[in-house]
């Protein structure tokens, strides 16, 4: 033993202490597109509070609805940037916690926002949202099996989760015509305990799609 060292100081492993990196340093340029998708995304989720606190303000919707399609011309830019240049450890991790807020968490709140707010609706648009997580750690966990001799990806199992938007596009059109709220489309009912909207249908559909194992969409 060591002079001064007590008998359970002995047997410990001295490791090193590994080089620290800031965080931002690791990042790759096509990874700030990615932190662009997901600040649209955070920012119609905050369009959509102020809509709800001021009593359908309608400018603070507009905001929303053009901030989640920007949201998909940067998660499409970070692909090109991607290819072909250096890429970070975080780029596909970092990919998919944006693409939950903009087009999984963003477009929920969306709906909920413009009338869906019934228990069932509720419950609906958590599956939605559930969907889309799956969907993603599905495909992050079989991209490697499901890429050709290229590395490339040939089909994605199910639809991509910013399909979404097309939800998106047709609460866009409800709104400009003023049919939200109590007024939305198909109307409202009451299941037992709680109200149901089944324009709200469109979101399980949405995320059934998500999650099918025999849907098969070419990736270009």
């Amino acid at each position: 033993m060591v002079a001064g060292t007590s008998p359970g100081m002995a047997d410990a492993v001295i490791v090193p202490r590994a080089r620290r990196r800031a965080l931002l340093r690791s990042f790759a340029p096509a990874d700030f597109l990615t932190l662009g998708n997901a600040a649209c995304g955070t920012g119609a989720i905050f369009f959509c509070l102020n809509y709800l606190e001021a009593g359908r303000y309608d400018p603070y919707l507009v905001g929303a609805f053009l901030l989640l399609p920007l949201a998909l011309v940067l998660d499409l830019a970070d692909g090109v940037v991607a290819r072909g240049r250096r890429h970070s450890p975080f780029g596909a991790d970092l990919d998919s916690l944006a693409d939950v807020v903009s087009f999984g968490v963003a477009p929920a709140v969306l709906g909920f926002t413009l009338g869906m707010r019934g228990g069932w609706d509720a419950i609906v648009l958590c599956a939605f949202v559930c969907c889309g997580v799956s969907r993603l750690a599905r495909y992050n966990v079989t991209a490697a099996s499901l890429s050709d001799a290229s590395g490339k990806v040939k089909y994605y199992e199910g639809t991509p989760i910013p399909t979404s938007l097309v939800i998106v596009a047709v609460l866009a059109v409800a709104w400009w015509r003023g049919d939200v709220g109590d007024a939305l489309w198909l109307g409202k009912y009451r299941l037992g305990r709680g109200y149901f909207h089944p324009l709200v249908l469109l979101y399980a559909l949405s995320g059934s799609a998500m999650v099918s194992a025999s849907l098969r969409i070419p990736k270009p």
